[in-house]
């Protein structure tokens, strides 16, 4: 890759994975140190890193390096040692997309990373799966799970209006 291809690499998916680092851990500091690190990464690797290859190899160290991270910050938690009670909502709410930050948050990790690469992102499985180092039948299986959380923790459509 040429320090043109990798300056265009930085205007090109730059945004694009500050969003989706973002909207994982939820902390604008952190994530600008993520996408440093990952850009410092590739730098360190352009000789050996093709530009078609680059969207990949960026989103693939960016997702490692978020998990170095909070697997460094906070210990693994298991949602379904949880009560899912707990965390369901009976109140009303108006302000849908905080409701939906909230019941991401609350899921794991890798549930996480997963349904925001397939739904806010729009990657397919074969690339959730390069990306995060899974097989596509795990990343199905977090996404379904992710989801199936995702509805109970949301509930009834009358709960959110």
């Amino acid at each position: 890759m040429t320090i043109e291809e990798y300056n265009q690499a930085v205007d090109d998916f730059s945004d694009g994975l500050y969003r989706f680092i973002l909207k994982n851990i939820e902390d604008e500091e952190k994530a600008k140190d993520i996408i440093q690190d990952t850009y410092e990464k590739l730098w360190r690797r352009i000789e050996t890193v093709t530009y078609e290859k680059v969207k990949s190899y960026l989103f693939t160290a960016a997702y490692h390096t978020m998990i170095d991270m909070i697997r460094k910050e906070r210990r693994n938690t298991d949602i379904r040692e949880q009560e899912l009670e707990r965390y369901s909502h009976n109140e009303q709410y108006t302000d849908l997309n905080e409701i939906l930050n909230e019941a991401l948050y609350r899921l794991p990790e890798v549930q996480r990373s997963v349904i925001l690469l397939r739904d806010y992102e729009g990657y397919s499985y074969k690339e959730i799966a390069e990306i995060t180092g899974l097989n596509e039948s795990q990343v199905k299986v977090y996404i379904y799970r992710g989801r199936m959380f995702l509805k109970q923790y949301i509930g009834k459509i009358e709960t959110i209006v």
